[in-house]
């Protein structure tokens, strides 16, 4: 177990690294350098030279990512010289907004489609397993931002139940208590998620349903809500923890559209602005949380699934 961990822990340092090295490389590349976006339209040629040299823009891409990877070690992630802050403090400002409509669209997600997913394998064929798969394909296929203006047109515009821009809110406390702004985007990320769930969930659970343990608890008499609850749920729910890890990362890219579109001031809407202004270092730091992430993702995953079915070890 231990030796797993380390060598999943090594392996998780190298991609991480690799991907650094890419993206790095890669917006090096498309935008070598923000002198021209800072001293304006109109800067000298000397000037940009100078800007560069003063801050160490001049050297070769390879000494400037070791530059920046030395900073990152330390806790720096850059300066944004768009917004005339770190990025650091940038997202420390945005980070607990995002996770928050991250978290509690994924756990309300996970809360919708475990039920849902079993009640269309045991009723498998029916009309409502047919209307259910119907709607999780539409939501499933659709946009992000296609799903947020219906849901605005809908019960913001046409019926004005709920606001439609999220909470304007600096506090996380203020943010979480305000659910007439704040429903739609949960919304949102909640039902593309439990349409990929609920998905999964009923093909492991009609997988489950043929094993011979839940023949013979049914045989035993046991009533059925006993068979779901102790024997079904119990082991359909293990590869869903899998599927639970990986979406993570998606999540953040989920949360750069709804954040977008109902204007809420999280990660996703400041990659958007970045992207839009050519903040290189917003970008390339949101770029690698999405990667750690991931890996983050695929590791707890793993260990969740240990702890989850002891029958799993790890070697």
């Amino acid at each position: 177990m231990t030796a797993y961990l380390i060598r999943r822990i090594m392996t998780s340092l190298i991609v991480v690294v690799g991907v650094s090295i890419f993206v790095f490389l890669l917006l090096h590349l498309i935008y070598p350098t923000p002198a021209q976006a800072i001293l304006g339209p109109k800067a000298t040629h000397a000037a940009v030279i100078a800007w560069n040299k003063q801050h160490g823009f001049y050297r070769p891409w390879i000494l400037q990512y070791v530059s920046y990877m030395n900073g990152l070690i330390h806790g720096n992630l850059g300066y944004s010289y768009v917004e005339n802050q770190t990025v650091a403090a940038l997202f420390q400002e945005r980070v607990a907004r995002s996770a928050y409509l991250s978290g509690i669209s994924l756990v309300l997600a996970v809360l919708f489609a475990i039920p849902l997913g079993i009640y269309q394998a045991v009723r498998r064929n029916s009309i409502g397993d047919n209307v259910v798969t119907s709607l999780a394909f539409v939501t499933y296929a659709m946009p992000v931002f296609f799903l947020a203006l219906i849901l605005i047109q809908v019960f913001a515009l046409s019926f004005p139940i709920f606001n439609f821009e999220a909470s304007q809110s600096l506090s996380i406390w203020h943010v979480m208590a305000d659910w007439h702004s704040m429903t739609l985007p949960i919304a949102t990320l909640t039902l593309i998620s439990v349409a990929g769930f609920s998905r999964y969930m009923r093909s492991t659970s009609i997988d489950t349903l043929a094993q011979d343990y839940i023949k013979a608890a049914r045989a035993k008499g046991l009533p059925e809500r006993l068979v779901l609850t102790r024997h079904l749920l119990r082991n359909a729910f293990l590869p869903m923890v899998t599927l639970i890890g990986l979406s993570i990362p998606f999540l953040l890219s989920g949360n750069l559209i709804t954040e977008s579109v109902f204007n809420f001031q999280g990660l996703g809407l400041l990659f958007y602005t970045a992207l839009n202004k050519v903040d290189y270092p917003v970008l390339l730091a949101y770029t690698l949380a999405g990667a750690i992430l991931t890996v983050v993702g695929n590791f707890v995953a793993d260990i969740a699934l240990t702890v989850a079915d002891p029958r799993i070890r790890l070697a």
